[in-house]
């Protein structure tokens, strides 16, 4: 019996996420559907006026522009299964299609990590450098500095998803997930998993670990040299601390989601999705109100 296990592998999977609340579960579409819709109005909003006011066509409009794609973007790979899964169960996944998804998370996620180590270099020389601010935030420079991040994260992102694809899957072809998760998929396989776990785990921590430890050594040399400065930043600080605060948050709860998988915990399996779309739908609607409502020219 454990032979015939063993050669079979599953090619279409089930994504059943909050299967424990029973005939409740529909009634969590409303709310995911709502977030879905403040994400794309507000980023698709956020982008015209970018876009057609050649006055925002500088260096700090085009990094808020380019956050906005990756915010409008992100949600638009794996919501709209979510909430079709929430309402009608329609919650069929091919192992290629998971595996695209999968690659288009990661990759939009770690494309935006990119741009909040540059969005933490922008407000560096803004702040603390601002004679040198139009010749090193320059729009070539940014589109250089993107270009290799981008190449850096293909490169690590490529083979965590390839590996992912060569496993045989033998378990069970029902995910407790709402989106496609690399750990779930990849705990569902009948062989070993050691060399995905490095994998995964070295794509993590050389990308999003990385730059949370760049971006928060600069905040502290902004913070510092405003303290030094007295009172004449203190409405950039607002705009940075808003910002460290949601970027804590996101990377907190990715790294809560991302453990999870790895770590012996008891945390329910209603929470751990919950987490997990808290750090990618959440910076998704809250964006646009950072860097877009609250800069005065937008």
């Amino acid at each position: 019996m454990n032979e015939l296990a063993q050669n079979i592998s599953f090619k279409d999977f089930k994504l059943i996420a909050f299967y424990s609340l029973g005939e409740w579960r529909p009634f969590l579409f409303l709310p995911f559907f709502l977030m879905f819709l403040l994400a794309i109005t507000a980023n698709s909003i956020l982008i015209y006026l970018i876009k057609s006011q050649k006055s925002m066509h500088s260096p700090m409009y085009v990094l808020i522009g380019v956050m906005a794609v990756l915010d409008l973007i992100m949600p638009m790979i794996f919501v709209p299964n979510m909430l079709l899964s929430l309402l009608f169960n329609l919650s069929g996944i091919s192992l290629t299609g998971f595996l695209i998804q999968t690659f288009g998370l990661h990759f939009i996620g770690t494309f935006q990590s990119t741009l909040l180590f540059w969005v933490a270099l922008d407000r560096y020389f803004a702040i603390c450098r601002p004679l040198y601010y139009h010749k090193c935030m320059e729009i070539p420079k940014f589109l250089k500095f993107v270009v290799v991040q981008v190449i850096r994260n293909g490169l690590l992102i490529v083979p965590m998803v390839s590996l992912a694809g060569r496993l045989s899957f033998c378990v069970t072809n029902v995910i407790d997930h709402s989106f496609c998760e690399h750990m779930a998929l990849v705990q569902l396989a009948c062989g070993d998993i050691s060399i995905n776990n490095i994998v995964g785990l070295l794509a993590a921590f050389l990308i999003t670990t990385t730059v949370f430890i760049v971006i928060t050594i600069s905040y502290v040399v902004i913070f510092s040299s405003v303290f030094r400065s007295g009172k004449a930043h203190l409405k950039a600080i607002n705009t940075c601390i808003t910002h460290i605060i949601i970027m804590t948050l996101t990377l907190i709860s990715a790294l809560i989601a991302f453990l999870s998988y790895r770590i012996r915990n008891n945390i329910s399996s209603s929470n751990c999705i919950c987490i997990s779309i808290l750090y990618l739908l959440f910076p998704s609607c809250l964006h646009p109100l950072i860097y877009g409502w609250r800069t005065k020219e937008i």
